[in-house]
């Protein structure tokens, strides 16, 4: 009986380690048809070690007839290994020349273990352990399969077909499956790892299935193949998960700089539309027709104009943000077309200005029951407010550079706001005179008392927001941890509880943002959380939250590393098809987008990709990069 076992575990095992040294030879088209015969003159084995090693052995005699040049052969094949620290036990060149079947098996699962096997290493494990664990881990969650060993736990075909279904689902039913029919099984494993996987036919069914005792080595010289192969599936799996996520940052950017430009162009619009309607409008000589066109002037300043006020410093904020948003990713500037720029709407805005103070005093020469003295104060007054609104206004949009400059820039506007107060109270009491004098219009200034109260509020708010944003950009640049879609969902859920704009949240806010990012405790938990984030401050700031998101949340990606997966996913070619891109399990919407954006590539390609559309990632990744530099490979080339 004992004989009859070690018979066959020779025979699996001289045909698995035969076939596992041709998958090697194929690189140099040699094969080999008998491992006893074969290795014995020592130039397969130099073949093999060439390749495995990754250099060449010297000279050696390529054609031995002599016993004593194929003795030769064979002791720089061993000297080789030994040289490479390999544990050679009772192995001598005689042994390989004469044929030694068990000596030429050792030796050949010495080599496997060496170069197939030893680089499995999982939490410190021995090869063989960290095979195991790593079967087990990816078959766990499967109540038929228990890996055990590498023997009889594989002989139901279940622990194969489990292997397949947890890392591609698509090319297997492993439900519908019949758990009782372990040859078929295994053969349908075997079929579409060989097929759709590329993974060596090393072992046949009848090997495995069914067998009292599958041999070990023979079953671990294929199951290394198994893990490298879906190894390294994962790794471009989550270099295309890196290229989605980048899309979707770019695809954010993109729709600020739509909303921009939307924005943008129905402002001028109507802007223009109002300057033509009173450039068209007539006044018919009655003190009616004059009142009641100053009171639609009126209207329009508190309602037309105001919103247009407040978008007129959106729009200036929002284009500072996009830039700094894409400065912090190191991505091209922006720079809107030049009719939608912030100096196009600075020449339509000073035309609505000049507009609006001819329309005023068209209604107030019609007017002329007045105090001029009265009212050269108030405008006077109101004048130079404004002009310092506009100058705070303009220096606070017009920031630009390094975020830590535009904050210090943007501090020391801030210390300006209180006098201004004082300044208000002045105006306001000049505009209660004014009113107890029936004085409703002022051919001196276009503002109104109520309107520089608005504005201030609109800058305050603005230099309060802009001192926000670029402190949270601060904390937001160093939080490498975090994706650019995932920092711009806290920063929003931080905006939309920080009510009194303190830049901080208190703990019943706290709970809130937590609570709709789907974080949520009871109430002592929530206590406890609130305490260890906020500690002796009793609120908790932009950075402390970000801090805390950081914990539950990870990585953030640079263009570089994008380019980078983009070569993962394309296997080091210098272009990427649209198959590349499905392979690496991007979404169906994104590979469209993908493919509409990437210029065609244009140089040589390789013959399997001869008849499919080739994409230039190279040329679609420059158009991020501050000055079109992307990392070269060890040649010099993309």
């Amino acid at each position: 009986m004992a004989v009859l076992l070690e018979q066959t575990w020779i025979k699996v095992q001289e045909k698995t380690f035969g076939k596992w040294l041709n998958n090697k030879l194929k690189a140099r088209n040699v094969q080999i048809n008998n491992l006893r015969t074969d290795l014995s003159d020592g130039v397969c084995l130099i073949h093999l070690l060439e390749i495995l090693g990754n250099e060449s052995l010297g000279r050696y005699a390529a054609k031995p007839k002599l016993r004593v040049q194929k003795f030769e052969n064979v002791n720089i094949a061993l000297d080789f290994i030994k040289s490479r620290k390999i544990q050679l036990t009772n192995i001598g060149a005689e042994d390989i020349v004469d044929g030694n079947q068990k000596i030429i098996l050792g030796l050949i699962w010495t080599l496997i273990l060496r170069f197939t096997i030893s680089d499995i290493n999982d939490q410190g494990l021995s090869a063989r352990e960290g095979l195991l664990l790593w079967c087990q881990r990816k078959t766990a969650c499967y109540d038929e399969v228990e890996v055990r060993d590498f023997s009889q736990s594989w002989n139901d075909g279940l622990a194969f077909c489990a292997l397949l279904d947890i890392h591609r689902p698509d090319l297997i039913d492993y439900d519908q499956l019949d758990k009782s029919d372990h040859k078929g099984n295994m053969q349908l494993a075997f079929d579409i790892a060989s097929k759709e996987i590329g993974i060596p036919d090393l072992l046949d069914v009848e090997d495995v299935a069914d067998v009292a005792k599958p041999d070990e080595r023979s079953l671990m010289t294929y199951i290394a193949y198994w893990f490298h192969a879906f190894s390294q599936m994962e790794k471009v799996e989550n270099a295309g998960r890196r290229v989605e996520k980048f899309v979707a940052s770019m695809n954010g950017a993109w729709e600020m700089q739509n909303n921009f430009e939307r924005r943008m162009r129905e402002l001028l619009h109507h802007i223009g539309e109002r300057n033509e309607s009173w450039r068209v409008s007539e006044f018919d000589g009655t003190y009616a027709d004059a009142k009641n066109q100053s009171r639609e002037f009126t209207a329009y300043k508190q309602k037309e104009k105001r919103a247009w006020v407040a978008e007129k410093s959106e729009l200036a904020g929002l284009l500072g943000n996009i830039k700094t948003k894409l400065n912090t990713y190191r991505l091209r500037p922006y720079d809107p077309p030049a009719e939608l720029s912030l100096e196009a709407l600075d020449d339509s805005w000073n035309g609505l200005m000049q507009a609006e103070s001819q329309r005023r005093q068209a209604i107030n020469n019609t007017i002329r029951d007045i105090k001029n003295n009265l009212r050269r104060s108030f405008a006077d007054k109101a004048n130079d407010f404004a002009l310092a609104l506009q100058t705070i206004s303009t220096s606070i949009s017009g920031l630009e550079g390094d975020v830590e400059d535009q904050r210090d820039h943007a501090t020391q506007i801030a210390k300006s706001l209180p006098p201004m107060d004082q300044y208000l109270d002045l105006i306001a009491n000049l505009d209660d005179q004014c009113r107890e004098a029936n004085i409703e219009e002022n051919d001196f200034t276009t503002y109104t008392y109520d309107e520089l109260d608005y504005e201030l509020q609109l800058v305050r708010s603005s230099v309060q927001k802009k001192l926000a944003f670029l402190e949270n950009q601060m904390v937001a640049r160093n939080m490498t941890n975090l994706t650019p879609i995932q920092l711009e969902e806290f920063e929003s859920v931080f905006r939309h509880f920080d009510r009194d704009l303190s830049n901080s949240l208190q703990e019943l806010e706290f709970s809130a943002a937590l609570a709709s990012l789907g974080l949520v405790y009871d109430e002592q938990e929530m206590h406890e959380r609130f305490l260890d984030v906020a500690g002796h401050s009793g609120s908790v700031s932009f950075e402390q939250f970000i801090r805390f998101m950081v914990d539950v949340t990870e990585d953030q990606n640079t263009a570089e590393q994008v380019f980078e997966s983009f070569r993962e996913v394309a296997d080091g070619k210098p272009y990427v098809t649209e198959l590349d891109l499905t392979h690496s399990l991007i979404p169906e919407d994104i590979v469209k987008k993908l493919v509409e954006s990437m210029p065609a590539h244009k140089g040589p390609d390789l013959q399997e990709d001869r008849d499919l559309p080739k994409y230039d990632y190279v040329g679609y990744m420059e158009n991020f990069v501050n000055g079109g530099g992307l990392p070269n490979d060890e040649n010099g080339s993309y």
